[in-house]
């Protein structure tokens, strides 16, 4: 969702693909961060009740989200944070771009061909880009085929700090295995590469400039 906002705040059309159900949350609610207020709430309540707590502040901050095509889990997001280890989303503006149509959320992809995509309910979609957020856990082989940019065990076989392009316009970022500095640095490279690739495919043509020489003869 982060993604898609910084796409929306550079003037991109995103579509968000949401396979499974996802907790949002608002980042703050009354001034005080929603983690806080949760750790806080802890101290006193079991689990199973701040979970309640969070989800009635959520439904009266943000609204219902269903309509969006965005499903709560039936597990409360701290108990899904422990048993599973999936975070919940909390919302810094992703919502309302959605709410406004800015940010499409669509269902799971069927299939890709060059330019587009396909998605499970049969609509087709012109697409310039795909960002694929995997996760905490690389699949990478799972998907990607006949690549050898990386190993088996899904990460780049080129060590840091220089596994973060491949062939065909690739991008890796976040596999360092050296936490955010590592991420960040692969995400400034690729930035800057994506820039610079884009500068030359926009640089105006030159204009033939017509040149007079000066012709002597000589008999």
């Amino acid at each position: 969702m982060e993604l898609c906002l910084d796409l929306c705040d550079h003037d991109a059309f995103p579509a968000m693909v949401v396979r499974e159900s996802v907790h949002v949350l608002p980042r703050e609610v009354l001034g005080k961060s929603t983690f806080e207020l949760a750790v806080t709430l802890m101290k006193w309540l079991p689990l199973w009740l701040v979970d309640k707590i969070l989800l009635v502040l959520a439904w009266l901050v943000l609204g219902s989200i269903s309509k969006y095509g965005l499903r709560r889990p039936s597990t409360g997001p701290l108990e899904l944070k422990n048993t599973q280890g999936r975070t919940p989303v909390l919302d810094i503006g992703a919502l309302g771009k959605i709410r406004s149509g800015d940010i499409k959320v669509v269902p799971g992809i069927k299939r890709f061909s060059p330019g587009r995509v396909e998605l499970a309910d049969g609509q087709v979609l012109d697409i310039d880009s795909v960002v694929l957020a995997t996760g905490y856990r690389s699949n990478v082989p799972q998907w990607l085929q006949r690549c050898d940019f990386f190993s088996k065990d899904g990460f780049p076989k080129t060590p840091f700090p220089n596994g973060w392009k491949g062939q065909s316009g690739l991008y890796a970022v976040g596999f360092t295995r050296r936490g955010l500095s590592g991420a960040s640095s692969d995400a400034v490279k690729a930035a800057k590469d994506i820039g610079r690739m884009w500068r030359e495919e926009t640089k105006p043509a030159k204009r033939p400039v017509a040149c007079h020489r000066r012709c002597i003869s000589q008999i």
